[in-house]
């Protein structure tokens, strides 16, 4: 566990993080998150919207499973058709401004 070691985590709070992790469930890839995977690959592709290799796992196991995605990173997720993200940070729509930038 790196973030831990880097943030020189106190023992309590790496027991916390343990047993989170341990709550968690294990998803096994088979050949349909495969296919999912490079169908997502391809269509982000062509479309000009590349996600790192490792999200893209990750949205492909979602997607090939219909679960949503929780995350606080929607910029990697925002444009993977048939995702559901659920995600607290604003979407920024494209061609929109931010507050005090001036067009031109």
């Amino acid at each position: 566990m790196l973030w831990p070691k880097v943030r020189n985590w106190g023992s309590q709070k790496i027991a916390e993080l343990q047993r989170r992790i341990n709550l968690a469930q294990i998803i096994p890839y088979d050949m349909r998150l495969c296919e999912t995977y490079a169908d997502l690959k391809d269509k982000i592709t062509k479309a000009g919207s590349p996600v790192p290799d490792n999200d893209l796992w990750i949205a492909a196991t979602a997607v090939r499973h219909s679960i949503p995605l929780v995350t606080h990173n929607r910029r990697n997720f925002d444009d993977i058709p048939g995702l559901v993200l659920l995600c607290e940070a604003p979407k920024i729509l494209k061609g929109q401004m931010k507050i005090g930038e001036s067009e031109g």
